[in-house]
């Protein structure tokens, strides 16, 4: 038999929880910063110094009146809920009244506080979460928590925990993320009393993102905003990463782990990107609290949500609409080192300028006009803000792989084509994507069908070759397309550009080929302009004055 089971001692059991809630220097942090959103501030000042164990987090918001500060750390203490129902009506950071009073247990707790009618008050708790030493002090409206002594009276926490410098970069984190999804914040972040770094506040996610990620710039990005979502995406011709460590959820003002629907926004970048790489997507919904359970997670990392599959769908559609090129869309993408040379003294100011509300259907697009072919391999076509040049047999890809993948479709082949030495797993790729397969004799197969724009081709036994080596469907119609589209090198009439452009501009994906190329290079007359410098004034023998 085991020992009697016995109810825990009170100081255990808050001890416990503090160390459920308050489980690093990050969350410190975390917790604190979202104190100070909720209390409505715009600039936020964080100071660390991580081998000191200490904290100090500054704010403008509206501060704590000294009754607040009395009960500010007293156990499970809110200003924010009142019932059971109002955990159905969440619409704050914070609301469990748990981080102040975990504070108190696990460090020495400091708050110094004013509202804007009344005196500045600095209060000193104990660790049962009582205001020991209370005492008036002149300071600015808003409120200052300091956090000192971390864990020192449970050794084995810091011991437990990652390296300074690890912490440090949890720390980064956890302010980028807050950062993003409350992009009207200003941020001064201090470390051992230096600057660390400043974030600017900007009006969405877009104008902070180039600020974290140092290789993207704004005219890397799109955004889309409508009821209920906002999404900032790297444009996937220009912007994606190594690692998927870009693609992230946020539901009402905090990301939050969220897996099915990273991998929806990771199944809308499938074929828009290069082989390995992912792409930079921050999708920020906006739910009636109702529909939301915080209660998930201790660090409200994880929560449920209702009508998940509808939130699915919209966010595929938002990204979908997002990579579309609009009417206003006039990139300067300079692809090549020689066009960044050409208009160095001209490099455009202008991004993508896409439409920033979700419409049911597609605007129309704004008309390119074929000129001529380039070197028979690429279209030179104007467009009303400048021109573009479209590589042909990349665009006509992209229009193929759309419309296979929208109508998969294999005919009959009569007379059936003859393959020999196929391996058993070119046939089993064969027949997993719907093409009949029968023996026809020693090391020889009959092919009885094929993809319908490889039926007609000469070399559709060697397509078939091809398709037999591998891949899911989808690999399968990427290969069709690519066989079937119009090879560079083949000179096309002036009708032939015209209607290829035309089938490219109406494709879901148009900025790349399935596998990830740019399809396209735009120069903006506004870059002409200043190439030519045709804003000098220009004299009457058409010399430079």
């Amino acid at each position: 038999m085991g020992q009697q089971i016995q109810p825990l001692p009170i100081d255990v059991i808050h001890l416990i929880a503090a160390g459920e809630v308050i489980d690093s220097l990050a969350a410190v942090v975390r917790e604190l910063v979202e104190n100070a959103i909720d209390a409505g501030a715009t600039r936020i000042t964080v100071s660390i110094w991580a081998d000191q164990w200490r904290v100090r987090v500054a704010d403008n918001g509206a501060g704590m009146t000294l009754e607040n500060l009395r009960q500010a750390a007293q156990p499970h203490s809110t200003s924010k809920i009142r019932d059971r129902a109002d955990l159905w009506q969440i619409h704050s950071l914070g609301f469990r009244g748990e981080a102040l009073h975990s504070l108190a247990q696990l460090s020495n707790l400091e708050i110094l506080s004013r509202t804007a009618s009344e005196p500045g008050w600095r209060v000193i708790y104990s660790a049962e979460g009582e205001a020991n030493q209370i005492e008036s002090v002149a300071i600015a409206t808003g409120t200052i928590v300091i956090v000192d002594r971390l864990f020192e009276i449970w050794e084995a926490r810091r011991e437990g925990l990652p390296s300074i410098s690890q912490q440090l970069k949890a720390i980064q984190q956890t302010i980028y993320q807050i950062a993003l999804a409350h992009p009207r914040i200003t941020w001064q972040v201090y470390q051992n009393d230096r600057v660390w770094f400043n974030l600017w506040s900007g009006h969405s996610a877009k104008d902070l993102l180039p600020q974290l990620l140092k290789d993207v710039r704004i005219e890397d990005l799109t955004e889309l905003q409508s009821p209920g979502i906002s999404v900032v995406l790297g444009l996937p011709d220009r912007a994606h990463r190594h690692r998927p460590d870009w693609v992230r959820v946020a539901i009402n003002g905090r990301f939050v782990k969220f897996s099915d629907l990273e991998q929806t926004i990771l199944g809308a970048f499938r074929r828009t990107l290069p082989r390995d790489r992912h792409p930079i997507c921050l999708v920020h919904l906006h739910l009636n609290p109702e529909h939301i359970d915080w209660n998930r997670h201790p660090a409200k990392a994880e929560v449920y949500v209702h009508n998940l599959d509808e939130w699915k769908e919209r966010v595929k559609s938002a990204i979908a609409q997002a990579l579309r090129i609009h009417p206003d869309t006039v990139p300067d993408s300079l692809y090549t080192a020689q066009a960044s040379q050409l208009i160095k003294a001209a490099e455009s100011e202008a991004g993508y300028h896409v439409s920033r509300e979700i419409r049911p259907e597609p605007a129309p697009l704004s008309p390119l006009k074929a000129l001529t072919q380039v070197h028979n391999r690429y279209i030179l076509a104007e467009h009303a803000s400048g021109m573009w040049l479209i590589e042909q047999h990349i665009a006509h890809e992209r229009v193929l792989f759309e419309e296979i993948s929208d109508r998969w479709q294999l005919i009959p082949l009569d007379p059936a084509i003859v393959l020999n030495q196929l391996s058993s797993s070119q046939i089993e790729q064969l027949e997993r994507i719907g093409i009949e397969v029968e023996p026809f004799g020693e090391q020889l197969w009959a092919v009885r069908s094929a993809p319908e724009l490889l039926a007609q081709r000469e070399d559709c036994a060697d397509a078939l070759i091809e398709l037999s080596l591998g891949g899911d469907l989808q690999a399968a119609q990427v290969a069709v397309a690519c066989r079937s589209a119009i090879r560079n090198g083949v000179p096309l009439s002036l009708e032939e550009m015209q209607s290829l452009i035309d089938r490219w501009q109406h494709t879901r994906n148009p900025r790349t080929c399935p596998h990830g190329r740019p399809i396209y290079l735009s120069l903006e007359e506004s870059s002409l302009a200043r190439f030519f410098r045709r804003s000098w004034v220009i004299g009457k023998s058409h010399g430079l004055e």
